[in-house]
């Protein structure tokens, strides 16, 4: 695997280098700052990195922008990036996520958590080297996806606070870690998804999911959230402790959005995606796999939801004209 490490810290970066040096076979590459960085990024004819670890508080350009410079070149939009930072606060944390990254170490950090973090990395850098090849030949020449399975928790890209699954896991588990905890996560689910994923294509099941995270997005922008798509058309949410949110409310709110926006197939069909909303789960107190289970109530609560509303609607027509 090949790593890009940046940090204004000569130590850091010899003690990352001794570190990867050690734990496989790795080829690390260093930089002190984010300008020198993004200018080894452009060296022609250079192979591609498959990872990159990141410092926050750097002079002339901090981690995250250098992350949000990272994230808008194709080539490197669904690589993963470890913060290796000493900001602990939650405002950090919450900002890393934001702009992209896939997991937070915290300095001084233990070899043993680093290694298990790199190693989930390298797995994820695996499995996603043909996706990241894809991605840059769609942004490029507009290329068709292969199929997408309907449960795949699909990435989403530029769309305001959304996040892979993985790196919403890794962000709850950050804020464990630090007790800085207490929130709530909730979900939304699209109505009919197995509908959906049979009718069309991969490139445009992938778009609705896309349009459907930004009606959400849109409509959450007043509040301080995380949200993430966990597959089978369904989002998950992580809100912020002082917010308790109301399903219902914003149930009702996503679907007067997704009724006045337009969205067709390929070939100029409508389509008319909905959403139900699940419990709200709240995480105050909660920790270790506490958390996890929490996010996967919010997940399968809201696809129960979409899945009943579906079988009444059905039943209700079944049944009416018997009333009748």
């Amino acid at each position: 695997m090949r790593i890009l490490a940046v940090d204004d810290d000569p130590i850091i970066l010899e003690l990352l280098t001794q570190f990867v040096a050690a734990i496989g076979e790795h080829e690390l590459t260093t930089a002190e700052s984010g300008p020198e960085a993004l200018e080894v990024l452009k060296r022609p004819g250079a192979a591609p990195f498959d990872c990159f670890m990141l410092d926050i508080q750097m002079p002339q350009m901090d981690g995250i922008e250098l992350m949000t410079r990272i994230r808008d070149m194709a080539r490197y939009a669904d690589t993963p990036v470890l913060m290796v930072t000493a900001m602990s606060e939650k405002r950090y944390i919450d900002a890393a996520f934001k702009a992209g990254a896939t997991d937070y170490v915290t300095k001084p950090f233990e070899v043993n958590e680093l290694r298990a973090r790199v190693g989930m990395v390298e797995k994820l850098a695996a499995t996603r080297q043909s996706r990241t090849k894809k991605i840059f030949a769609a942004k490029t020449v507009a290329a068709i996806p292969q199929t997408l399975e309907l449960h795949e928790p699909l990435s989403v890209y530029d769309v305001d606070n959304v996040i892979d699954f993985i790196a919403m896991e890794n962000y709850v588990a950050q804020l464990t870690r630090n007790a800085l905890f207490g929130s709530t996560a909730f979900g939304f689910s699209i109505r009919n998804i197995e509908g959906f994923h049979a009718a069309l294509n991969a490139f445009e099941f992938n778009s609705l999911i896309t349009d459907v995270a930004e009606v959400i997005s849109d409509t959450l922008a007043s509040h301080q959230f995380l949200m993430s798509y966990g597959g089978d058309g369904t989002f998950v949410c992580v809100t912020e402790s002082g917010w308790r949110p109301d399903p219902e409310l914003l149930m009702d709110d996503v679907n007067l959005a997704l009724s006045r926006m337009e969205m067709f197939n390929n070939a100029g069909e409508p389509l008319e995606p909905r959403v139900s909303t699940g419990d709200a789960v709240r995480m105050i107190w909660k920790s270790g796999n506490a958390v996890m289970d929490a996010l996967g109530e919010a997940h399968s609560s809201a696809k129960d939801a979409a899945i009943k509303y579906e079988r009444n609607r059905h039943d209700f027509w079944l049944t009416e004209p018997q009333r009748a």
